[in-house]
């Protein structure tokens, strides 16, 4: 059955925002995602289509900030090729992001100025989505001071990166987003100076809760992103609307999105 999350105001008053449809979009390639989302950013701009939260994972993938140093990519172009782990440099801000199986990807697609957002509040909003989604499957995480993301034991003396953020505004509109580390492979870390910061330990749901050894899956990143869409509404008091999992069916998000776009550039 499908699961339609409804959170934030009920009322139906005509200064009530519209609510922002979340879609689960399953496995997607980087490159595909991200054409994906600068054409709804596009759309969202010009206002031809609504504020959309993209819910899905990637294969492995390396991203660099606009303004990253390359030089925190460890691992050899050889290594990376014969992984088959492309690195591509793209428009948001902060430094090098491995994403993989795994781990949850959240690409909110916003136009700020609709909900009285400044960029600021809207970037403490995913933190704290990211640490309420945490906080929802047994986990304790929150923000740490001067290094954006969700981390465990923010204030400790091992603080653990479990949650990297990373946005793009253009326009208006806010694009790019967060990723949860659900049950991704943490030894693929080991590829980078996560976020630019040698030595920085990563962690992940799975291996907070003793599970380390737990294999990767699609279907704990799904149940991560239920979780977040309801998160991510109540920390900007709006109602985010959408078929998602367990009920959600990819394909034909990905489908409903790609004609949604198509139409509206017509």
């Amino acid at each position: 059955m499908d699961r339609e999350v409804g959170l934030g105001g009920t009322s139906a008053a005509a200064n009530v925002p519209s609510p922002i449809v979340a879609r689960w979009l399953g496995r997607v390639a980087y490159r595909d995602a991200w054409d994906l989302q600068k054409r709804l950013a596009a759309a969202r701009a010009t206002g031809r289509i609504g504020d959309q939260l993209l819910l899905l994972e990637h294969p492995p993938v390396l991203t660099l900030g606009r303004n990253a140093d390359p030089g925190h990519v460890i691992a050899p172009e050889a290594m990376l090729a014969q992984r088959g782990i492309e690195l591509l440099r793209v428009e948001r801000g902060g430094e090098v992001t491995y994403h993989g199986p795994g781990q949850l990807v959240a690409y909110p697609i916003i136009r700020l100025a609709d909900r009285a957002l400044l960029l600021r509040p809207y970037v403490r909003a995913l933190e704290a989505a990211l640490a309420e989604t945490c906080a929802a499957h047994g986990v304790a995480a929150g923000r740490r001071d001067g290094h954006p993301g969700c981390w465990v034991d923010p204030a400790g003396p091992m603080p653990r990166k479990i949650g990297a953020l990373g946005v793009r505004v253009e326009r208006g509109v806010a694009y790019h987003g967060v990723a949860l580390n659900v049950s991704v492979d943490l030894g693929d870390f080991g590829l980078i100076n996560p976020c630019g910061m040698p030595g920085l330990a990563s962690a992940s749901i799975a291996s907070e809760l003793g599970r380390r050894d737990e294999v990767p899956t699609t279907e704990s990143v799904a149940r991560a992103a239920t979780s977040f869409a309801g998160a991510f509404g109540r920390q900007l008091g709006v109602v985010v609307a959408g078929r998602l999992p367990p009920g959600a069916d990819p394909a034909l998000e990905r489908d409903t999105l790609e004609r949604l776009v198509n139409a509206t550039a017509a």
